[in-house]
């Protein structure tokens, strides 16, 4: 039995390492033989894709759309709080040191 050499299957990927005993550094990594899939599962495999990204494309145009609202309502509020704090001069958070 060779002492020098670790081999561990990992529990996530199922991918052969070799670690060396004394220093702990990796000497080889295989991974795991994927079975290859027929051409309709690829295809299908990509229609679903093709549906992930147009619903992140449709869920970013969305938000985009209310980001500009939402920046408004902010700016408001921002607006308000200046209106409130007249009789306090400004300070630049820089010059605090």
């Amino acid at each position: 039995m060779d002492t020098t050499r670790f081999t561990i299957i990992c529990p996530c990927c199922e991918a052969t390492l070799t670690v060396d005993a004394q220093t702990g550094a990796l000497i080889s990594h295989e991974e795991k033989a994927k079975p290859l899939a027929s051409f309709d599962e690829m295809v299908k495999g990509l229609d679903k894709q093709k549906q992930m990204r147009e619903q992140l494309f449709e869920q970013e145009l969305g938000s985009m759309k209310d980001r500009e609202r939402i920046l408004e309502e902010k700016f408001r509020e921002a607006m308000k709080r200046a209106d409130k704090e007249t009789d306090k001069p400004y300070r630049n958070p820089l010059d605090m040191d």
